[in-house]
């Protein structure tokens, strides 16, 4: 443990526990190893980091956790460390936010600057995109992918991918609602990349087309861009379908 890093009261580190300079345990955390936490994480009263999945193929192999620097990580958040089946290894980025009662899977693999808001639950073998805002109450099926940038509204329930760049929310059905504009304003995408974002979307969505049609006209019709391409090769690796 780093000389800096400090632990408050009734916290308790298990073995093969790392935790890194300035990183907090602010009170009653618990933190079970194998598990690396990098620099100045904030780890809030009563949550567990590192303990057992429940997955019943887990039998006691030698899985961990990864926690990046700079992470928010409140009140009875539990993130579950990983399995044989999975790769061994969840693993949290660098500047996410977990507001209270998140639940992180086995072998999920949470990027950077991620928010994901109060009581979601991200199940097992998750992956989830740079810059992504999970909705409260949210519950994400295991194996989906979240693309970079997405939002998705409170509530939802994700069985399928998330578009990366989409505004996506569920009421009976989950439904892509066009662009994540607000939030890619926010972070300096430019304009021509939002509008090239938004006649892509008005055709994967509002066209009447199917996937590949709608892929044909992107090609053809819309303006060349990484995040176009980004969001056509999410498309293509799609092994679960993805929310249209």
């Amino acid at each position: 443990m780093a000389e800096s890093a400090e632990i408050g009261p009734y916290s308790i580190v298990g073995a093969d526990v790392e935790i890194g300079a300035g990183t907090k345990l602010k009170a009653h955390v618990f933190l079970e190893g194998p598990l690396t936490a990098g620099e100045e994480n904030v780890f809030y009263p009563y949550c567990t980091v590192g303990i057992a999945p429940q997955d019943l193929k887990y039998h006691g192999e030698r899985s961990a956790t990864r926690i990046g620097n700079r992470n928010q990580i409140r009140e009875f958040v539990n993130i579950h460390r990983g399995t044989e089946a999975g790769g061994m290894v969840t693993s949290i980025g660098d500047d996410n936010l977990l507001m209270s009662q998140v639940h992180i899977a086995h072998d999920a693999q949470v990027c950077d600057h991620v928010v994901l808001s109060h009581a979601a639950v991200v199940g097992g073998h998750v992956t989830i995109g740079d810059w992504a805002v999970i909705g409260g109450a949210t519950g994400i099926h295991q194996f989906c992918r979240v693309g970079r940038h997405a939002i998705i509204g409170g509530y939802s329930v994700i069985t399928r991918d998330v578009l990366p760049f989409s505004n996506t929310v569920t009421d009976r059905e989950a439904r892509v609602f066009g662009e994540n504009s607000i939030g890619l304003k926010r972070r300096d995408f430019s304009a021509e990349s939002i509008d090239a974002l938004h006649k892509a979307f008005r055709l994967l969505t509002r066209s009447g087309l199917n996937t590949t049609q709608a892929i044909e006209r992107i090609a053809a019709e819309v303006a060349p861009s990484r995040e176009v391409e980004e969001l056509l090769e999410f498309i293509r690796t799609s092994e679960r379908g993805f929310i249209k």
